[in-house]
């Protein structure tokens, strides 16, 4: 093995870490993702700076949390300063491309002040967020979406060309089941979660991703090169193709995380959360039994798929220096603590799971270690960047390289704690709560005792995870813990101050020693 030349950045979409068997789920097995774990480090404690895909993604992206890049929800763009992995590997020579999912709109206002057309080398990379659209597909097409494109899906070309016909094969074909009459059930139905697909497995987008990464990586043969390969999946519409529809049964589901007396005198938002239509359908015990199996089957249908992708990188010779890592933007509630979909902070939500492999001999004492310290997504940009000695900008990255756990040096000092936040402003919670449009914003503070949540126009929440690990007794109103939430308070305020907004101006050139006024002969405060 020798160093990093390539790196597969894999990410899934909705993926809880306890949904792998190398996190410890007893029935879904993947041999393909614990074997990546066994040569690599497996990251027990890692957290996503956002519960929601958009700003989850774009803090992976450039390094940075939240409220700094300030694409805050999934319909808010990336400002076009702001800089991505694909800004940062290209000035060392290496070609950044993206198959799948982004989640990222373009910052169209920044580029018309600009002058920047889309339509150019620069406007494209630019719309894209810094990544080669080699395959780009957020996975959500409903028909109507697909009317007003102004361009063909190839994932429904390529349907198409294989004989599935209409407009739309991804809505009618991958993601719709058929009935006993042949009548389509929409997979938006989530009724039809636990039926198959229109299609062969071979067919799915989970299969054509795949397929789309091993060109790529055919192709860029040549030079070194970034893949970031965004699984659409197992994000809903919850439809698996044959047989991976029905592999698991009820007996095989996590039992349900909630309790009664959460409702009891709950927090505002939470009980707003609650509320909401999505919460409500969730928490059904019929639905989730139903999407579970489809979720389930998703989940096995990727690392099958990754079997064959990481087949294809060993034969083709690339495994000996391509590091590879394995996560996702955020996990999936399915009806634990009363709630549906993300948007929250309980740790079916924002913990994910996170295993990184490195070819170098440096790494080959931790190869099968499980790290338990405290890991954020707006570490692994630093981390890519350390990994191919590739420029840091320390002035604009917030998170640390976690290049020193993987070869297992000895580190003096570690985060105690991680951090994340939402701009709840576009769920329906907010209306609930009768909230203007900047004022759902809450941020989340995790030590290994305590979660804290801090709440613009609300009171906090405190949790006890070390006698309340399952996040069910709320001491926000504790008049015990009134000191403990001052302390925690005091932790997020430190946290949201170290924030890095001068991304103008290095700290080199802030530091250097130099009187500006002297050398152009201007005198302030002379007697």
């Amino acid at each position: 093995m020798g160093k990093v030349r390539n790196i597969l950045f894999i990410m899934t979409d909705q993926l809880r870490w306890d949904y792998l068997s190398c996190y410890g789920h007893p029935h879904l097995k993947t041999p393909n993702i614990d074997g990546l774990a066994k040569k690599g480090v497996l990251f027990e404690s890692a957290y996503v700076q956002s519960p929601v895909c958009g700003p989850s993604r774009a803090s992976y992206y450039t390094g940075r949390t939240v409220f700094s890049h300030g694409s805050t929800w999934n319909q808010v763009p990336l400002p076009i300063g702001e800089l991505t992995i694909g800004d940062y590997l290209r000035q060392s020579g290496i070609r950044t491309g993206i198959v799948g999912k982004t989640h990222m709109k373009p910052d169209a206002e920044g580029m018309a002040r600009l002058g920047i057309n889309k339509n150019t080398e620069i406007g494209l990379i630019v719309s894209e967020p810094g990544f080669e659209p080699y395959e780009r597909d957020d996975g959500l097409h409903p028909n109507n979406q697909i009317k007003k494109a102004k361009k063909t899906l190839s994932y429904n070309a390529w349907l198409n060309k294989l004989g599935y016909k209409g407009e739309n094969p991804w809505n009618t074909w991958a993601n719709s089941a058929e009935g006993k009459n042949g009548e389509i059930l929409s997979g938006w139905k989530l009724r039809n979660s636990n039926k198959a697909a229109r299609i062969p497995e071979k067919h799915s987008e989970t299969a054509f991703m795949t397929n789309r990464a091993m060109e790529f990586i055919k192709e860029s043969s040549d030079k070194p090169w970034f893949l970031h390969l965004s699984y659409i999946k197992p994000h809903w519409p919850y439809m698996a193709p044959a047989p991976y529809h029905n592999m698991f049964s009820q007996n095989q589901f996590y039992p349900v995380h909630r309790n009664e007396t959460q409702k009891e005198n709950a927090h505002p938002v939470y009980k707003a959360f609650i509320e909401t239509n999505v919460s409500k359908t969730f928490s059904r015990e019929e639905v989730r039994n139903t999407v579970l199996a489809g979720y389930m089957g998703l989940i096995k249908q990727i690392d099958d798929n990754l079997g064959r992708l990481f087949k294809f990188i060993e034969v083709s010779g690339n495994m000996k220096d391509t590091m590879i890592v394995f996560t996702s933007d955020h996990g999936d509630y399915h009806g634990d603590h009363w709630l549906g979909e993300k948007e929250f902070f309980h740790e079916q939500i924002v913990k994910v799971p996170m295993i990184i492999y490195d070819p170098s001999d440096s790494s080959n004492k931790t190869r099968g270690h499980k790290e338990n310290r405290f890991i954020e997504a707006i570490d692994l940009l630093p981390t890519f960047l350390d990994a191919v000695e590739s420029p840091v900008s320390k002035h604009r990255l917030e998170g640390n390289s976690l290049m020193p756990i993987i070869k297992g040096e000895k580190i003096k000092k570690w985060r105690d704690s991680v951090f994340s936040e939402i701009d709840y402003s576009f769920n329906e919670a907010r209306k609930l709560l009768k909230l203007g449009a900047s004022d759902a914003r809450a941020y989340m503070l995790r030590t290994n005792k305590w979660k804290y949540i801090y709440y613009k126009g609300f009171p906090a929440q405190l949790f006890d995870l070390e006698n309340d690990p399952d996040e069910f007794k709320d001491l926000g109103q504790s008049t015990k813990h009134s000191k403990t939430r001052d302390e925690m308070k005091e932790l997020l305020l430190q946290r949201l101050v170290s924030r890095k907004n001068r991304v103008a101006a290095t700290d080199e050139f802030v530091l250097k020693d130099r009187d500006y006024t002297k050398e152009d002969g201007i005198m302030i405060g002379v007697w």
